[in-house]
């Protein structure tokens, strides 16, 4: 599985994450999640890099320009409810893409420990398929890896790139041992060394979730 993180290069990028982790401007719940949206369309552009291309003549005025265009279908996948501002971005690029949209979260029992339950998928077919999966937050990597495995039921996709915002050290090593290793990329925008026991990222951010969209 390849692995890339952006915010190790300088750019205007890491100025996007910034504005995320900074407690006084995450009291903005609109910065909050146009700062994700513009991520997800940073992580769009990086990934349109990555697919196919064929050239297509298009009639100017004046003449015809040849330009080289994908002919690869793309669908986007969410997990909600905190997918949403990183999946927009990621669409308001591949405009023309299909959506896919689940529900996930962990359900707590004793001593902190939680499973993941996924209650609700709505996909189109992604056989053959570019698809890219938004989760803004890669702390065990366990809802990342529930989500792929049940978006397999709607196909075999010919690429899946994962997009997080931010992610812990231990969650990219659990996908990095249980993905394939060709097939699929991981796109971060920073990977931070502490996952607590009760599973938060730390530094990290907070509740993507509850930051752009009010508390639960």
């Amino acid at each position: 599985m390849k692995i890339y993180s952006l915010g190790e290069k300088n750019s205007v990028f890491n100025s996007f994450i910034a504005e995320m982790r900074d407690v006084h401007i995450q009291k903005d719940s609109m910065r909050f999640r146009k700062n994700m949206e513009r991520i997800g369309e940073v992580f769009a552009y990086e990934i349109s890099k990555t697919l196919d291309y064929q050239p297509h003549e298009v009639q100017t005025p004046l003449g015809i320009a040849t330009c080289h265009l994908s002919p690869d279908q793309v669908v986007i996948a969410s997990i909600l409810r905190a997918g949403i501002p990183l999946h927009n971005g990621l669409l308001n690029y591949f405009d023309k893409a299909q959506n896919a949209f689940v529900a996930a979260y962990r359900k707590y029992g004793k001593d902190n420990k939680f499973t993941i339950q996924l209650e609700y998928m709505a996909a189109p077919d992604i056989n053959d398929k570019v698809l890219i999966l938004a989760d803004p937050m890669l702390a065990t990597g366990a809802s990342v890896l529930l989500t792929y495995q049940y978006l397999l039921q709607k196909g075999t996709p010919k690429h899946c790139h994962i997009t997080s915002a931010i992610a812990s050290r231990d969650g990219v090593e659990y996908l990095s041992r249980q993905l394939p290793k060709k097939g699929v990329t991981l796109w971060l925008g920073a990977i931070d060394e502490e996952l607590t026991v009760k599973s938060f990222i730390v530094p990290g951010l907070g509740d993507a979730g509850d930051l752009a969209y009010g508390e639960k």
